[in-house]
């Protein structure tokens, strides 16, 4: 692998997603949805074509069609251990989504809280790694205690974690990277200070994954969800849990299923054919790099380039952003800071709601979320939920400059307007 990060290209990338070459009134059309999810590559597509034209049948029978459902799901479980540097397949579970797998994670790991056990949730957060244990806690008389984050800069006070730690923590529910604003989280640093306490770690890696490298035995985190839609793939949720958590804990789910990790945490019938296009998912965020090497050392360069570029993006717009009038950019804006954020940022237009901004955007064919995109605790911190939360710009490492500068015009344009 290289010593220096060469710029990606995303021109030849961008060739293999069909729903890129979308025209909207003759135009391209312009997708910085990808905080929401993501679109797939032709191999993905094909994966997942492949899958259901070969055939499956149901996993565990003594014939081709099951054991070929075995096989993929046996791919796509290595696949993601070797996108997040897990130790051992095993620690791979799939499911329908982040959001449910940790709703159903939440209530095994509360069947060891005791009343008057704390837990630490964080306003940053996505509301999927907080509802779930803000219920289980109340299921179980657990403390809540809210670790903050500072409105000028959207950054985690982590500095201010040790003074919620004590020997009754159980818990540390903490997002690597915020889906609303883009900041990212210093997680080994929280890990360092949860442990300490003799607290468990969960990270939700949602929005940080297709973004930069993950490696949950550096980090050495307890757990970490993820869904694969946004990161090119099909929508499917992926859970990652040290080997003795998974083992030891007690799942809840249908008899006489496996009690043995990763099966006993897979409630039904997995999706066979999503699993196909997981494992083509990791492939080729592992391609896009150009590098040789393991799989693993691919997906290493691979990111390296893809947080590169992606750098260059925010910057791009960050610099062209002062010159939209009107325009207010929430979250880190320091230049000298971009490896501290992803390429996804909330801004607001003066004269505009964040709902008229985006369909304005949507009729040009630039697609844009509005809204509090669940981050419904960061909006509430900004005091904007009751406002319409946020205009949310999306960056992915397909995207191009020339994107960057279209949707800067377009809000020049609107901000020039009123």
């Amino acid at each position: 692998m290289s010593t220096q990060t060469p710029l990606l290209n995303p021109v030849p990338l961008r060739a293999q997603f069909p729903a890129l070459q979308l025209e909207i009134n003759g135009e391209t059309a312009v997708y910085l949805d990808g905080p929401g999810g993501t679109q797939s590559p032709q191999p993905v597509i094909d994966a997942i074509s492949e899958a259901l034209t070969q055939g499956i049948s149901n996993h565990g029978g003594p014939f081709f069609t099951s054991r070929y459902a075995d096989n993929l799901t046996t791919q796509a479980r290595q696949a993601v251990a070797d996108l997040l540097n897990a130790a051992r397949p095993e620690e791979i579970a799939f499911g329908q989504n982040m959001t449910s797998l940790t709703m159903s994670f939440s209530r095994a790991l509360a069947r060891t809280w005791q009343p008057d056990d704390e837990i630490v949730v964080t306003r940053l957060d996505h509301d999927a790694n907080i509802s779930p244990w803000l219920l289980a806690a109340a299921d179980r008389g657990v403390t809540v205690r809210w670790l903050d984050f500072d409105p000028t800069d959207c950054a985690l006070k982590l500095e201010t974690l040790p003074a919620l730690l004590n020997e009754k923590t159980r818990l540390v529910a903490v997002t690597y990277a915020s889906n609303a604003v883009g900041s990212i989280t210093d997680v080994k640093r929280a890990v360092q200070m949860a442990h300490a306490a003799g607290a468990l770690v969960y990270v939700d890696a949602v929005h940080y994954t297709p973004h930069g490298l993950v490696d949950v035995q550096d980090l050495d985190c307890d757990f970490l969800a993820c869904s694969v839609y946004k990161y090119f793939g099909p929508h499917t949720g992926v859970l990652y849990g040290k080997y003795a958590h998974m083992d030891s804990l007690t799942a809840y789910k249908v008899r006489p299923a496996s009690n043995e990790p990763p099966d006993k945490w897979e409630t039904g019938t997995q999706s066979f054919e999503s699993l196909a296009g997981v494992a083509a998912a990791v492939n080729y965020i592992a391609s896009v790099g150009g590098a040789d090497g393991s799989r693993r050392e691919r997906l290493v360069e691979s990111l390296a380039q893809i947080k590169a570029y992606e750098m260059a993006l925010s910057e791009r717009f960050l610099r062209g952003a002062t010159a939209v009038p009107g325009l207010k950019v929430y979250g880190i804006t320091d230049i000298e800071r971009l490896a501290e954020r992803t390429p996804t940022f909330a801004v607001s237009l003066a004269g505009y709601t964040p709902a008229e901004v985006a369909e304005k955007l949507g009729e040009q064919g630039i697609f844009v979320w509005d809204g509090h995109y669940y981050a419904i605790a960061v909006m509430e911190r900004l005091g904007l939920l009751d406002k319409g939360g946020l205009v949310r710009i999306g960056f992915v490492h397909y995207n191009t400059f020339a994107e960057v500068d279209q949707v800067l015009e377009a809000l020049r344009e609107l901000g020039n307007g009123r």
